[in-house]
């Protein structure tokens, strides 16, 4: 009965979907933290969001956010890679890289951008004007390692992109790591003028348009043609 009564009463060892050998793991505490982070910085915005609202969000100590990022500046450039890897996953759906064309590409990266069109104001907060800053292209300078993060993993996608067209139907003629760039500039400048505040309807979608089809015919490439 001894023995009985002590292996009832001995801790239960956590297995693998215990909630507290979940609470800390490392790998998962920083995911946690930071798909609570870009949920309440779409919701309430950057500054109006303090790193006790993430912890508490998330489930963890408030501690382990500046163990695991440093700062709230450094937990806004990680959101950026992941802002920039949920917008390629948005961009590349279920299909094959080499299958996709600028003009699936192109259209889904401008929904994904709408759907998320708060993130445009929360780079832009601390500006003195957020709408005077988005027509000129300004951005808060603290946010510039938001869309550093975003853009390096965006045109590394964009690169194996190009590379998988190569791959399957023979050279496009670029430079791979320069059209990376341009193309992410070219999208960028088309996404600025997108947003610029009371552009109609029809004028928006002549600058998905035209986006189009200026990668389009720069690439030259039928494989990239829609």
């Amino acid at each position: 009965m001894a023995a009985r009564a002590g292996a009832a009463g001995a801790p239960r060892a956590p297995g693998p979907g215990d909630a507290r050998t979940r609470r800390y793991d490392p790998s998962e505490t920083r995911a946690r933290v930071l798909e609570a982070a870009y949920q309440l910085f779409l919701a309430q915005g950057y500054a109006h969001t303090g790193t006790a609202d993430i912890a508490r969000a998330a489930d963890v100590s408030e501690g382990s956010i500046f163990y695991h990022f440093g700062s709230k500046g450094a937990l806004l450039a990680e959101l950026g890679r992941l802002h920039g890897l949920k917008m390629i996953a948005a961009m590349q759906g279920d299909e094959p890289l080499e299958t996709l064309t600028f003009r699936t590409t192109v259209n889904r990266c401008f929904d994904f951008c709408e759907a998320n069109s708060a993130w445009d104001t929360i780079v832009h907060e601390g500006s003195e004007c957020v709408a005077s800053a988005k027509a000129k292209g300004h951005r808060n300078p603290e946010a510039e390692p938001f869309f550093m993060a975003a853009r390096e993993v965006t045109e590394e996608w964009v690169r194996s992109h190009l590379s998988a067209i190569e791959q399957r139907y023979g050279s496009t003629g670029m430079d791979i790591d320069i059209a990376a760039s341009l193309i992410f500039a070219t999208v960028g400048e088309a996404l600025n003028r997108y947003f610029q505040p009371g552009l109609s309807d029809a004028d928006k979608a002549r600058c998905r348009e035209e986006c189009i089809r200026f990668l389009t015919r720069a690439a030259g490439h039928p494989a990239l043609e829609s």
